[in-house]
């Protein structure tokens, strides 16, 4: 995993407060914001979009992925997530498999809880940080599709 700067991070978990903006969840009314760090410095933002046919629903996560890789941007350095509530949040076991599709193992995920730039909140309870690889370990990758077959 390279280093992400904090003032990165800070800007990449920012984008992912705005993106909450965007959110549609007249179900749930539980609001994620989602924001891709791109190699170049270029930040992708999305927002969970519910449906009333509730398997048409898409996690901030992937609308993000979807809106990047749709518009030709494969590769991505870091992803913030966040929400409403105070204690962080992390992607769905759909959302984990798709990123893992797109990101590298060893690529930070930080999971920004709702009081990310409450100076009054220890650091430790509003931010948690882990690898595609420790939120989907033993993972089924593209790679895996190359193996040779008996």
């Amino acid at each position: 995993m390279d280093k992400i700067s904090d003032e990165t991070r800070d800007r990449l978990i920012k984008a992912s407060f705005e993106a909450k903006d965007g959110a549609y969840s007249p179900y749930s009314k539980f609001r994620v914001g989602a924001a891709l760090l791109t190699p170049n410095g270029e930040i992708i933002k999305g927002a969970n979009i519910e449906n009333a046919s509730y398997g048409g629903t898409i996690c901030a996560e992937r609308t993000a992925i979807v809106k990047a890789v749709s518009e030709g941007t494969r590769k991505f350095v870091a992803l913030a997530v966040t929400s409403d509530v105070a204690s962080t949040i992390s992607p769905c076991g759909f959302c984990r498999q798709v990123i893992r599709e797109f990101c590298a193992l060893d690529m930070p995920v930080f999971m920004a809880g709702a009081n990310f730039f409450d100076a009054n909140v220890k650091p430790d309870a509003k931010l948690k940080v882990m690898t595609v690889g420790e939120l989907l370990p033993e993972s089924f990758g593209p790679e895996h599709l190359e193996l040779p077959r008996i």
